[in-house]
């Protein structure tokens, strides 16, 4: 599903990654946690094509990524690529079903078949008194489901996580860990999570654990 070889990236005179490589398999969870600093988030970004590495290669679903540049970048991530982030990054003047929307507009399909594949993930996901409302009348954990089901939309070959449980008390962050766990048993759905959750990362298939820039177990 994702190969990573020898990637790197500095910022001015600091090294973040020095030469990582990694791989996760179809309908793997997998989880990387460490200490701040240790290169985690800039890992997760690259690999999801939202940072650039300096060096290395990536493969998504057999596609070579790295090149990818501009409009043909930008129509593989949208394609193939699904993303939760710690804040969910909803718009607010749009209700729950038109955050999830959005994507499957950008994508270019018709309009009824993506409003309906939004409400069924919705449904899925626990929200389906929900689907009218806007980002401002749901709870925090909602909001993530609302994240979540956008991520979905476009029934991507992955979704990278960026603590995806971060911002949320610990009811709603488990309630979120076992819906994880759901989308891979019901859909195979694969996973790559940064977190510093530890109850997340023990119900992970692996835990990548990073230091320095580096993977020291793997």
């Amino acid at each position: 599903m994702l190969v990573a070889e020898k990637i790197t990236k500095s910022y001015g005179d600091l090294k973040v990654l020095k030469g990582v490589d990694l791989q996760v398999t179809d309908g793997e969870i997998v989880c990387i946690v460490g200490s701040s600093g240790a290169g985690k988030s800039t890992l997760l970004h690259i690999l999801g094509t939202l940072d650039q590495a300096d060096s290395g290669s990536m493969f998504i679903a057999g596609q070579r990524v790295d090149t990818l540049k501009g409009r043909a970048l930008a129509r593989f991530r949208n394609h193939h690529i699904g993303f939760v982030f710690q804040f969910h990054h909803l718009l607010p003047e749009f209700t729950a079903i038109e955050n999830v929307c959005i994507p499957g507009w950008i994508a270019g399909k018709k309009k009824k078949e993506v409003e309906q594949r939004a409400e069924q993930l919705l449904v899925l996901l626990g929200l389906k008194d929900r689907l009218q409302n806007k980002p401002g009348a749901l709870s925090g954990g909602e909001q993530q489901r609302v994240a979540v089901a956008r991520a979905l939309i476009n029934q991507p070959e992955i979704v990278f996580a960026d603590e995806p449980t971060g911002n949320l008390d610990s009811a709603n962050a488990r309630e979120l860990h076992n819906l994880f766990m759901k989308l891979k048993e019901e859909f195979g759905q694969t996973f790559l999570i940064v977190t510093h959750n530890e109850e997340l990362a023990g119900m992970s298939d692996r835990i990548i654990h990073m230091k320095d820039g580096l993977i020291l177990e793997n």
